[in-house]
């Protein structure tokens, strides 16, 4: 007989092979890190004898469940931000923390407790994305699971690279040296289109022809993504990429919510993978990607748990399930997506989305052995039908839990026997991810005590405090000052008519910060615009000092870029109160005893003011300053004819507020 050095038996045996071949009772023969034998039990026990045999009796044999895309380290960010958008839980809450925090051993832990967990849910190998990937490779390799680890590249800085050149360095780095291990096949990962540049992607496409790896790669996640990408590129997402020759390589395009037919095709004739991410994809609201069309088109879709701060578990019974039955709502076809299918696609078919269906997948001879044994002993699967032999399959997606999966194999080695994990220490684990949590909730907790603070977090933040001597003045009429200015006795440089639209957002912090949100627009003689100008500006509600004439020096500014929807801003600060002001503005800059000031005329239209406002303003650097330009701007007022009634101590939110409560 053949000498093997594992024999499972006794169990119904599903292989995920070409033919779905089931063999009930049947048995699979290990020896090593592969399969040697897949059949009946009396075929594969009458060739083959083994230093430990396995009755699985009652439990399914089938392929270890692969989960096609993950973030694997932020399993110490669960639960960290949730019921956010994508944007605001991306840009406001994971990349801030990710700076703070995203170590190698804050990336080693966390994959670590995500090889237990995953494992603990009969997963044998995932695709991960992220940073510090050698990290994540080497806990992945000491948990004993398989992996395609994706080096992530960005075009902006990232926690482990200052710029997207030194995170081509790294990935190239990182696949030379993991090129050819047993468990790892490292993976280059430039994150997204939104997110790379065309030299970038170019150089990723480079590196995985040259080393013959995998790319694994964001694709049409958001409408909103689709939406900015076209407007920018002026093409959809996949051409724009594929001509950047990524599609030459091996590639695993995660979420594929948004794409259209045209560009499902161009990923088929690439033999492009599809991480198909069910949970994840509902939970940020990205929308539901169209499965059926593209199994029917002969697409390989995959299943993926996504990372655990977007699902926020890493249980693929979850998603084998829900991907089953989102299939059916979406379509209103009870038929799509079957059970067999959606069980293929957590096995053979997730294995063909990330390229190493020639290693796992499946129960064949040759394959590694990466097995997971599931007991249909529970009260939920109860009871058993034998009349239709695909009912096994139903059974595995509609009723059984990751709780059910009793023993759990990865290259021919034990991950877990009998529910208990046997390559990393849980309780350890739980200490250390504890620790992290507690130094992880400081920090957002001082930040959220600080709009200041929260700005900087997102934002290219003018962190210098600036000041203004400033006046307003209500006007009747605009004439006296439109005749000073075209007097001649006054510089007037750069005249312009705008239309700007304030949001202020309020806040209840102990410096009754205030953050305007400013979309300011220059108008032609015609009304039409041609230049848009989007500005955040943070401030407190008090007054410095107070000058004569109630000339004003203001309070500390903080100025930033509006990079974001004013929706973003809204979603991600919070504030108590929000008020809009909109205003036509007649703006001119002048020259006057030798200092620049601006000078703006004002109608306010929302709320609708009467009159018409002046407003001269200089900016100041010093106290003697400040003096000197109050006294220059009492002269301006005065050659304005403007008189001691008319100046207005009062901002036009202030204003506006009032307006708001005189018309209850």
């Amino acid at each position: 007989m053949e000498k093997a050095d594992l024999l499972l038996i006794g169990g119904t045996v599903a292989t995920m092979n070409e033919q779905f071949d089931l063999f009930e009772p049947g048995a699979v023969a290990v020896r090593g890190s592969d399969i040697v034998a897949v059949g009946p039990a009396e075929q594969v026990t009458s060739a083959w004898e083994a230093k430990e045999v396995v009755d699985c009796q009652n439990h399914v044999v089938m392929p270890g469940l692969i989960n096609t895309h993950t973030h694997a380290p932020m399993t110490l960010v669960r639960g960290l931000a949730d019921d956010l958008r994508l944007d605001v839980w991306l840009i406001g809450y994971m990349m801030p923390v990710e700076r703070e925090f995203v170590q190698p051993d804050f990336c080693w832990l966390g994959t670590q407790l995500a090889c237990a967990e995953m494992a603990r849910s009969g997963i044998t190998c995932f695709a991960d994305m992220y940073y510090y990937e050698e990290a994540v490779a080497d806990a992945t390799a000491q948990a004993g699971m398989r992996a395609v680890c994706a080096q992530s590249i960005l075009k902006f800085p990232t926690p482990d690279a200052t710029s997207y050149d030194e995170g081509l360095r790294r990935a190239q780095d990182f696949v030379a040296r993991w090129k050819g291990h047993q468990l790892v096949v490292p993976a280059v990962g430039p994150h997204a289109a939104y997110t790379s540049t065309p030299e970038m992607l170019q150089a990723c496409a480079q590196i995985a022809q040259e080393y013959d790896v995998p790319v694994h790669i964001h694709l049409g996640e958001t409408a909103q993504e689709v939406q900015d990408h076209r407007a920018e590129f002026g093409m959809p997402v996949v051409p724009w990429v594929k001509k950047q020759g990524i599609f030459e390589a091996q590639v695993t395009a995660a979420h594929c919510v948004h794409l259209d037919d045209g560009e499902l095709h161009t990923l088929l004739h690439h033999g492009v993978g599809i991480a198909h991410n069910p949970s994840s994809n509902l939970k940020l609201a990205s929308g539901i990607a169209p499965v059926v069309k593209m199994l029917e088109m002969g697409l390989p879709v995959g299943i993926g748990t996504d990372g655990p701060a977007s699902n926020n578990d890493l249980d693929m019974f979850e998603e084998m399930r829900l991907a089953a039955l989102l299939a059916k709502g979406a379509t209103s076809d009870p038929t799509a997506v079957p059970a067999k299918q959606a069980v293929a696609m957590a096995t053979i078919i997730g294995a063909q989305a990330i390229h190493i269906d020639h290693l796992t997948g499946s129960l064949e001879t040759g394959k590694r052995a990466d097995i997971a044994i599931v007991s249909l002993e529970a009260i939920h699967s109860t009871p058993r039908f034998h009349r239709d032999p695909d009912s096994i399959y139903s059974l595995l997606v509609y009723a059984a839990k990751s709780s059910d999966v009793r023993h759990v194999l990865c290259d021919g080695r034990w991950l877990m026997r009998d529910r208990v994990l046997l390559t990393v220490n849980t309780e350890e684990l739980r200490a250390q991810a504890a620790v992290m949590a507690r130094k992880i909730d400081r920090f957002l907790i001082a930040r959220e005590e600080s709009v200041l603070s929260k700005l900087l977090a997102i934002g290219d933040v003018a962190r210098e405090k600036t000041f203004e001597v400033q006046v307003k003045v209500l006007l009747p009429d605009t004439s006296s000052v439109e005749a000073a200015l075209s007097s001649g006795d006054l510089l007037v440089i750069k005249p312009s008519q705008r239309r700007q639209y304030d949001t202020y957002f309020l806040f209840d912090d102990p410096e009754h910060s205030r953050l305007r949100h400013r979309e300011d627009e220059v108008l032609n003689d015609d009304g039409s615009v041609t230049d848009a100008d989007y500005r955040l500006t943070l401030t407190g509600p008090t007054k410095e000092r107070e000058f004569a004439h109630s000339v004003l020096l203001s309070r500390s500014r903080f100025d930033a870029p509006v990079t974001r929807s004013l929706r973003f801003y809204r979603e991600y600060f919070r504030p108590k109160e929000e008020w809009e002001v909109h205003k036509e503005r007649r703006r001119y800059h002048i020259r006057y005893g030798g200092t620049d000031f601006a000078v703006n005329l004002d109608h306010v239209t929302k709320p609708k003011l009467p009159g018409s406002f002046l407003e001269v303003k200089s900016r100041t650097w010093s106290a003697q300053d400040a003096e000197r330009k109050a006294e220059l701007i009492g002269e301006l007022l005065e050659m304005f004819g403007v008189k001691e009634q008319e100046l207005v101590r009062r901002e036009y939110l202030e204003l506006a507020r009032e307006a708001a409560r005189l018309s209850k």
